[in-house]
C-alpha cells in the first residue's frame, strides 16, 4: 500500500527558495531560528516550497491550523467576510464578533463573556489584568500575586514573560514585572507553600508546550481547582496549544473534569488568522469596563469569520475525537519505537500532542535532516521533539513519520 508522504519534484532544490531566504536573513531581525525551505503554497496536511517540492507537516504552524493549511471552507468564510467589512471599529459590535463569542461561550461551557485579542501573549496579557482587577475591586486590595509554573510558557511580551517560568526565556529582559510566584508542575505542596494573602490567581498550561509537553495530571488539576475555591483565588487556564480539539477533547480542561474562572485561547481558534480570546463569567467579567483594557485589531470581523468557521468544522466532522484516535495510535507506534530504540528517554502527551524527549541531544539534526526529505518536524529543546499535526492526518501519515523515525535515528 502506498503510505502518504511528502515527495519531490524535478525542480532545482534550492533556487527559489534559496533566494527569498537570503533576502528574509537580509531584512527581517533575527529573532527566530529559521530553516532554509520557503512555503508558497498549502493544503490541509501538505506544504509545498518556492520550487515546488511537496512536505508533510506534523507541525501545523506551531499548532494554528487544527483544521489544516488553507481549508476551504474557512477560507470561503473569510472571503466572504473580507467582501463586505474586515474591521469596524470596536466602538461598534460587528455580527462575526457577536457569532465567535456565542459559540466560544457554548462550547467552554462555563464561558458567559469574551474579550478578542491577536494573539495567545495578548490573552494572557488582558488575563493577568482582569485578574488582578477583580481580585482587588471584588476580593482584597491587597490581592495582585499570580502563581505559575516552571518551565511555563505564556507568551514573550513583559507580563506573559514574567508568568514564563523559565529563566533562559526571561534573564536578558529584567527586570520583569512585578508579582509572580513559581510552583512545580504536579505538585501541590509547592503551590500552598507560594499562596498568601496576596495571591489572586494560579495560571497554568494544562500540558505545557514549549516547556517539553508535561501533562499535568488530572488528580493535580482537580486539586488545584479545590484549592482555588477554597482560597478564593481564580484559576487561569492556558489553552493557547491545548484547545480546539487538540487533546481529544475541544477542550484540555475537559479531560480532567474541572472548570476554569479565565480560559484563554488562541492558535487554531483562526485556522491561520491571528486572534486570540480571553473567556470568562459574568461577574468576573463584570471589571473590565469601558477604557481599562483594549486592543484595536481585536475582534476583527475577517478573524472572526474564520474563528466561526473553524469551530464549526472541528464539530462538524469530530476533529477532537478524531485527535484522541489518532492521538492514541501514534502514541503507540512512538512507544514500540521507544521500545527498540535506546535513544529514545521518553514518550508523553494527550491527543495530537506529543513530545518524544532523546536520551542525547540530536533534536536539532533529527529536525534538519527530517527538512531535507519534506518532513516537517518541530524542537524545543535541544532533547525534544514535539508533535502537533493538524487533526485531519491520517494514519498513513503517522506511518510515514514512524518508518522516517525508526530509520534516522538509528544513526545516533
Amino acid at each position: 500500500m502506498k503510505k502518504e508522504g511528502p515527495g519531490k519534484t524535478q525542480k532545482a532544490e534550492g533556487g527559489n527558495s534559496l533566494k527569498i531566504f537570503k533576502k528574509g536573513s537580509e531584512y527581517i531581525m533575527p529573532s527566530y531560528s529559521r530553516l532554509p525551505a520557503v512555503f508558497t503554497s498549502s493544503k490541509m496536511q501538505y506544504l509545498w516550497d518556492a520550487d515546488g517540492n511537496k512536505y508533510l507537516d506534523f507541525i501545523a504552524g506551531f499548532g494554528c491550523l487544527n483544521v489544516g493549511h488553507s481549508n476551504k471552507f474557512v477560507l470561503e468564510s473569510i472571503r466572504k467576510q473580507i467582501e463586505k467589512i474586515i474591521q469596524p471599529s470596536n466602538n461598534y459590535y460587528n455580527e462575526a464578533q457577536v457569532e465567535l463569542a456565542e459559540k466560544l461561550c457554548m462550547i467552554t461551557e462555563f464561558g458567559q463573556k469574551v474579550f478578542f485579542t491577536n494573539s495567545g501573549t495578548e490573552a494572557v496579557e488582558g488575563a493577568i489584568k482582569l485578574a488582578r482587577k477583580y481580585a482587588r475591586e471584588k476580593i482584597s486590595p491587597q490581592k495582585y500575586r499570580i502563581i505559575s509554573f516552571y518551565k511555563s510558557f505564556h507568551g514573550r511580551t513583559m507580563g506573559a514573560l514574567s508568568a514564563t517560568a523559565q529563566e533562559g526565556k526571561q534573564k536578558a529582559f529584567e527586570p520583569l514585572l512585578e508579582g509572580f510566584d513559581y510552583a512545580n508542575l504536579n505538585d501541590l505542596d509547592s503551590v500552598i507553600n507560594k499562596i498568601d494573602e496576596r495571591t489572586c490567581a494560579i495560571l497554568i498550561e494544562p500540558i505545557q508546550g514549549e516547556g517539553g509537553i508535561n501533562v499535568a495530571s488530572k488528580e493535580f488539576l482537580k486539586a488545584l481547582r479545590q484549592l482555588c475555591n477554597r482560597e478564593k483565588i481564580m484559576l487561569i487556564l492556558d489553552e493557547v496549544q491545548t484547545g480546539f480539539g487538540r487533546t481529544g477533547k475541544m477542550f484540555a480542561y475537559q479531560n480532567f473534569s474541572i472548570y476554569p474562572d479565565i480560559l484563554v485561547v488562541a492558535k487554531s481558534l483562526g485556522g491561520g488568522m491571528p486572534i486570540g480570546a480571553i473567556v470568562s463569567t459574568d461577574d468576573i467579567s463584570s471589571v473590565f469596563t469601558p477604557g481599562c483594557h483594549g486592543s484595536t485589531f481585536g475582534g476583527n470581523a475577517a478573524s472572526c469569520a474564520a474563528g466561526c468557521a473553524v469551530i464549526d468544522y472541528l464539530l462538524k466532522n469530530n476533529l477532537p475525537g478524531k485527535a484522541e484516535i489518532l492521538g492514541r495510535y501514534m502514541m503507540v507506534k512512538l512507544l514500540k519505537l521507544k521500545e527498540k530504540q535506546n535513544i529514545i528517554k521518553d514518550v508523553r502527551g494527550m491527543g495530537l500532542m506529543i513530545g518524544v524527549e532523546f536520551a542525547k541531544p540530536v533534536v536539532d539534526d533529527i529536525v534538519k535532516r527530517a527538512l531535507a526529505d519534506r518532513l516537517v518536524l518541530n524542537k524545543v529543546s535541544e532533547s525534544i521533539l514535539r508533535f502537533l499535526p493538524a487533526l485531519i492526518i491520517n494514519r498513513k501519515n503517522i506511518d510515514f513519520l514512524i518508518d522516517w523515525l525508526s530509520t534516522n535515528i538509528l544513526k545516533y
